[in-house]
């Protein structure tokens, strides 16, 4: 639950609690997410998506405007099928972050992602180069 740990390699933020698309809102580890609603770009709702987690984006830097990957999610029970826009930002400032809006988070190196994700560790393995 520290970002002091791993201190040579990358981490990652995974949440867990309910997210769109899981059925009967069951919880599961998850990256933080936001269903897209009316923001003017895919980069404010990522944004929006990380504020609501983290309480603020002060230390925080997004890497470009643009995802570094997407999902295809197939539907599940009564829900469409939809896409999972990734984008890449870091933590810059203190470590020690007020996580909210979940029931638990961790922060994981890339080969720790794999583990959570055995299902789509081919497709997190190509998305995350460090």
């Amino acid at each position: 639950r520290s970002l002091q740990r791993a201190l040579e390699r990358r981490l990652y933020l995974l949440l867990y609690g309910s997210t769109y698309g899981t059925p009967d809102k069951e919880p599961v580890w998850h990256f933080p997410e936001k269903v897209y609603e009316n923001e003017e770009t895919l980069r404010l709702c990522a944004e929006s998506a990380l504020k609501s987690v983290i309480g603020g984006l002060n230390n925080t830097y997004f890497v470009g405007n643009a995802p570094m990957a997407q999902m295809v999610v197939e539907p599940k029970e009564d829900l469409p099928h939809f896409k999972r826009f990734f984008f890449k930002s870091q933590v810059i400032g203190p470590s020690k972050l007020q996580i909210g809006e979940c029931k638990d988070f961790v922060w994981v190196t890339k080969d720790e992602v794999m583990e959570y994700f055995p299902e789509q560790a081919s497709f997190f393995n190509k998305m995350i180069i460090s």
